[in-house]
């Protein structure tokens, strides 16, 4: 037995992601017959570990489900998808309900109930919100409930969403301890150049980031109801196997086949190890509120010697945030070299700029001497 294919037989917990072309008709509605095999698959895996009726089956699946928006589309009478964060944000309104329903009644064909969660960026990067998503997400699991995640587009602003479902399913990935993530969509894995051109040839296995050198990783999806496309799904592999995390990416037509291990898609081996929770979440889903411009020695502090950050090394205080926020830390040139979460506000800040923290505790007292951004709560940005 391969790698690859051992990968997803032992795996235990799993989350799937669908995008929205491969749940919904051209128009934009839902497709209840793309629903409901969609879901007679994964009910098939939940049988095939332990039972897909009554009890915590022994292979668990967290399904992260697009198609809130297209789903919304039809019934509010728009023809496409829409631009303005208003309009998807109505539409999303209407196609939650309807997806949740349809999953709700096709999983009941097989007892098995649905749990909804929805989730936005700034959720999930705070760090009691983050906790409350995981035990939720367990707890549903333990029940043996099926979670079916989607991001919350009808409160998200454009400053805090995820920006598409694979993204975000690669981090739920690791926030649920998944032993595997398998990205549907409506191409049967990554290729070499469009899919659509021939000559081109699907990529079986990335075992690292050599593996795409020279690859041109263009759009992958051809319904324009969704805002996923390869380069993110690309993405979302890369966020997860760095955390430790097989993925497979194939079609939603060959997901029995995926989920069985049998050669399908591309598959991406895991890179790393699985990483402190929260710094995963904080380098890719949390959305920074300001910056400190750091001087040179500051830089060499906090990039290769994994030092906190002090006031001494701080040179100016970019945007309006408060203590716990997370901001970029910039270079001399502005390039963003690492992420942390603040202990100051904004207004704070300045007095402290360039001074010792020895010095800031005579001033102003035993409150001042401490790191502007400490270590745990810090995460290096890749060039």
């Amino acid at each position: 037995m391969t790698t690859a294919r051992q990968d997803v037989v032992e795996a235990r917990r799993v989350v799937v992601k669908v995008g929205s072309s491969s749940l919904t008709t051209a128009a934009g509605g839902l497709d209840a017959d793309r629903v409901d095999a969609l879901v007679d698959v994964l009910a098939a895996v939940r049988a095939g570990g332990g039972g897909a009726s009554g009890g915590r089956p022994d292979k668990e699946i967290v399904l992260v489900s697009s198609g809130a928006i297209a789903a919304g589309l039809a019934p509010l009478g728009l023809s496409g998808r829409p631009r303005d964060l208003a309009r998807q944000q109505a539409a999303a309104s209407v196609g939650q309900g309807l997806l949740v329903a349809r999953y709700t009644a096709s999983f009941a064909r097989y007892g098995v109930r649905v749990g909804q969660v929805l989730l936005t960026s700034d959720d999930v990067s705070r760090r009691a919100h983050y906790r409350n998503a995981y035990r939720t997400l367990d707890q549903l699991l333990a029940m043996g409930a099926l979670p079916v995640v989607n991001e919350n587009d009808t409160v998200a602003t454009d400053e805090i969403r995820f920006g598409d479902n694979d993204r975000l399913a690669a981090l739920v990935a690791h926030l649920v301890r998944a032993d595997l993530l398998v990205l549907l969509s409506d191409v049967d894995g990554l290729y070499d150049g469009d899919p659509r051109t021939p000559g081109t040839s699907r990529i079986d296995e990335v075992t690292g980031p050599e593996d795409l050198a020279g690859v041109t990783i263009g759009s992958a999806g051809k319904s324009g109801v969704g805002t996923g496309g390869m380069v993110t799904k690309v993405e979302a592999a890369r966020i997860a196997a760095e955390a430790g995390i097989p993925v497979v990416l194939t079609s939603a037509v060959h997901a029995a086949d995926a989920l069985a291990g049998r050669p399908t898609g591309t598959h991406f081996h895991r890179t790393g190890k699985r990483s402190a929770d929260r710094l995963l979440w904080l380098e890719h889903a949390s959305t920074p509120r300001g910056a400190l411009r750091l001087d040179a020695g500051a830089v060499r502090a906090v990039t290769e010697r994994n030092s906190s950050l002090l006031p001494a090394g701080v040179t100016a205080v970019e945007g309006e945030f408060v203590a716990g926020d997370p901001v970029d830390l910039l270079d001399e040139s502005g390039r963003p070299v690492a992420r942390g979460l603040v202990n100051f506000d904004a207004r704070e800040l300045p007095r402290l700029l360039g001074r010792s923290t020895r010095d800031l505790a005579v001033e102003l007292g035993p409150a001042y001497e401490r790191e502007v951004v400490h270590r745990d709560d810090l995460v290096l940005l890749r060039p």
